[in-house]
């Protein structure tokens, strides 16, 4: 078997490739609204059913995970999500996409937790830099998604995006081959399959103010490219709907990696709620700004290093208030918080089409406040329990 290093690059890319596919789908929103005649809601609906089953199933995964082994549903997990979600740009009509991203997003469910488990396992040391340096390779994939999906389609190469497969797999085939395998449990430390103790815990309050940071953070990642299109006057095809995603997401993979390096310096109460109320700022500069200028990617950039900043403390967090069922507890914070947001969304939807774009991009950036406080508020709290 390799070493802890190794292991953490091979998850790193496999979060990638994985998280590459939600990423397309953003980018894709404008494409597809003209190619089927939908409408922004229909366009919600996507969204909501690629997160739901990406992500509010993540806990259900990370209990199978926890009993079975990180390793095969891992593996396993991420060969399915790549094999599925790489057909969505091929997909004929809305009947035939909606199941696509049903089926697809449930390997993605099964990927995430079991791997979070194994990346912090292959860390020697610093829990909260390991699990950023894992969060940045899914941010990153996502980041890059629109620009690997703007390049087929600005080529006319949609039909071949099936091909984009092809990386997810041999990673996972690699993860199985060469990631040591885990006693399974047994006994009354056995994760359970659904653990309501976890939902009325910090576990499940930290995942309330996870639920209401990603909010924002969905919002501007699928709600952008359209309000750059039809309240901005942007093309679908425009580089700065696919660079306003890329930017955002890929500052958002740095300020998870900048907040894990000084996370030994700083309480994580002042670190995740100082970023949850700094993003609102640049979130704003945005909406103000003019699309493509300097300010405008700064004020990007920025919004999502500190959107984002917060989330990996967030669920070392989770891990550390469960140490009993961490593949569980890492779903609940990266998967059912994301997909709570994403099935939100189709309010978004609804939102977008009864007050306009921008009106509705401005209320996605509130929940920020009330997430911010509800985390502080439970990380004290853990901290006073002795839980840093």
């Amino acid at each position: 078997m390799v070493g802890g290093g190794t292991i953490a690059l091979l998850l790193f890319f496999a979060h990638f490739f994985n998280d590459l596919f939600s990423g397309t789908l953003a980018a894709l929103l404008p494409t597809l609204q003209i190619r089927f005649g939908v409408s922004e809601l229909t366009l919600a609906l996507f969204v909501a059913c690629l997160s739901f089953s990406s992500s509010v199933l993540q806990p259900l995964f990370g209990a199978t995970a926890d009993r079975f082994g990180h390793r095969l549903v891992a593996a396993a997990g991420v060969i399915v999500s790549s094999t599925i979600l790489s057909l969505i740009a091929s997909m004929p009509s809305p009947l035939w996409l909606v199941p696509l991203l049903l089926l697809g997003g449930l390997g993605s469910a099964a990927y995430h937790p079991a791997a979070t488990t194994l990346a912090r396992r292959a860390a020697t040391s610093k829990g909260g830099l390991a699990l950023a340096v894992f969060s940045a390779g899914g941010t990153t994939g996502m980041a890059f998604g629109p620009l690997v999906i703007g390049f087929f389609l600005i080529r006319g190469w949609l039909e071949y995006s099936p091909v984009l497969m092809v990386p997810g797999i041999v990673l996972g085939v690699l993860i199985y081959a060469l990631t040591p395998p885990q006693p399974r449990q047994t006994g009354v430390n056995r994760a359970k399959v659904f653990d309501l103790d976890l939902f009325r815990g910090p576990v499940g309050q930290l995942c309330l103010a996870g639920v209401l940071r990603s909010i924002a953070w969905v919002s501007v990642i699928n709600g952008a490219p359209l309000w750059l299109v039809n309240a901005k006057g942007l093309s679908a095809s425009s580089p700065t709907v696919f660079w306003t995603i890329t930017v955002f997401t890929i500052s958002g993979a740095a300020g998870g990696i900048l907040i894990g390096l000084v996370e030994s310096r700083f309480s994580r109460q002042f670190l995740v709620t100082g970023t949850m109320l700094l993003a609102m700022v640049p979130l704003a500069v945005l909406l103000l700004s003019q699309p493509g200028s300097a300010v405008y990617f700064v004020a990007v950039a920025l919004a999502g290093m500190l959107a984002n900043g917060g989330l990996p403390i967030m669920v070392l967090a989770a891990q550390d208030a469960a140490p009993h069922a961490v593949a569980t507890a890492s779903g609940m914070m990266m998967g059912l918080t994301w997909g709570t947001a994403g099935l939100l969304y189709l309010v978004v939807g609804a939102v977008q089409e009864a007050i306009g774009m921008s009106a509705a991009m401005w209320l996605s950036v509130v929940p920020l406040l009330p997430g911010a406080l509800v985390a502080y508020r439970v990380l004290r709290r853990l901290q006073a329990a002795g839980q840093r």
